[in-house]
């Protein structure tokens, strides 16, 4: 098959880490001849603003319409005029239009490389539509508002339909996986909302009989992954809830710095590091670009499933196996405790995929 997959650079270290997910994307794509990638390149962050005005421009946007996925590396929005700081951030803006409803966070520790939880394993389905973030939450307007000058106030969204969906896909990475499910809310004090998230939770759960399910409160879930995170298998939750979950366990399995992501509909999807822009390493030639290649590898497993796709699918797990053996034996990045540049870490992950 052949892949129309959207490029946006992005912000800070996002040129040189997506340069070097494209140089491993191109490696996988010479080792099967099955599998083809259009490039598509799309201004976004600084690159759009000094040429448009705008972060995202509606024509980039427009432009994904014709596009199976993308890759977005990271945004500097805190450092955007103050106009556009008023405004949905790029991520946010593209979760929102695309409706992106699934954010698949994976956590996993890698052999030789220092982790506060060694052995975890886990991935976390985030809903990503709803819930308390009010840049995603209302049809029209922010869910959050101020009465008076001293009042401040937020509204949060359950929806029985927001909740189906992520659960059916929480349960379905669960079946493939170890067979492990934990529903994570808050329904002993919001009872209506997280209540009905744990309901929708448990009623698609009784369609997947050989998953084990088990649902824990938040504020009981940060305990049980710092005290025993390699007991967990798939982690459901709404969006704020899964957000801080997922640097939770960034962290706990190594580095926030290598966690990757995917955000999901049913027909696209847009593969996005978990880690921010940093500015302050921004053209040192020093960046790991670990997270981005993981998640464009989760992207290749996504369109591997969605298109049915035997190449895709294989040249995702490729990927992950080639960046597996580079962490595990070497070179590795500055961050890593090694001495290795960008670029040669990724040629490193280029040759371990092309088998040289």
């Amino acid at each position: 098959m052949k892949y129309r997959l959207g490029v946006f650079r992005g912000d800070g270290i996002g040129p040189e880490i997506v340069a070097a997910t494209l140089q491993v994307l191109k490696a996988a794509q010479e080792r099967d001849a099955r599998l083809r990638f259009e490039w598509v390149p799309l201004p976004m962050g600084w690159e759009a603003i000094r040429a448009t005005g705008s972060a995202l421009p509606e024509s980039a946007v427009e432009a994904l319409g014709k596009c199976d996925a993308w890759i977005l590396g990271p945004h500097d929005s805190v450092s955007y005029p103050p106009a556009l700081r008023e405004k949905l951030n790029p991520s946010g803006e593209l979760r929102r239009r695309f409706d992106l409803y699934a954010n698949i966070r994976p956590a996993r520790a890698y052999p030789g490389l220092p982790a506060v939880c060694p052995q975890m394993d886990l991935v976390i389905a985030r809903e990503n539509t709803e819930g308390f973030y009010a840049d995603r939450n209302m049809a029209w307007g922010i869910g959050e508002f101020m009465p008076t000058p001293d009042v401040a106030l937020a509204v949060g969204k359950i929806t029985r339909q927001a909740s189906e969906r992520i659960a059916r896909t929480a349960f379905s990475l669960a079946r493939q996986r170890r067979r492990k499910l934990a529903i994570v809310h808050k329904a002993n004090v919001l009872r209506k909302t997280f209540g009905l998230f744990l309901e929708v939770c448990r009623g698609v759960g009784a369609e997947f009989p050989e998953v084990e399910v088990e649902d824990y409160h938040i504020d009981a879930m940060t305990a049980h992954l710092v005290r025993r995170g390699a007991d967990f298998d798939v982690i459901v939750a709404e969006n704020m809830f899964g957000d801080i979950l997922s640097d939770l366990t960034g962290e706990l399995s190594g580095s926030l710095g290598m966690a990757p992501s995917i955000n999901a509909s049913a027909t696209q999807a847009m593969a996005q590091a978990s880690h921010g822009s940093a500015p302050d390493i921004a053209g040192k030639g020093i960046a790991n670009p670990v997270g981005m290649i993981l998640s464009a590898a989760m992207l290749l497993a996504w369109l591997g499933g969605e298109r049915k796709d035997p190449a895709a699918g294989e040249a995702g797990q490729a990927v992950d196996r080639a960046v597996s053996a580079v962490l595990e034996k070497g070179p590795r990045t500055r961050d890593l405790g090694g001495a290795a540049s960008t670029e040669e870490f990724t040629t490193a992950v280029v040759q371990q995929l092309s088998g040289n």
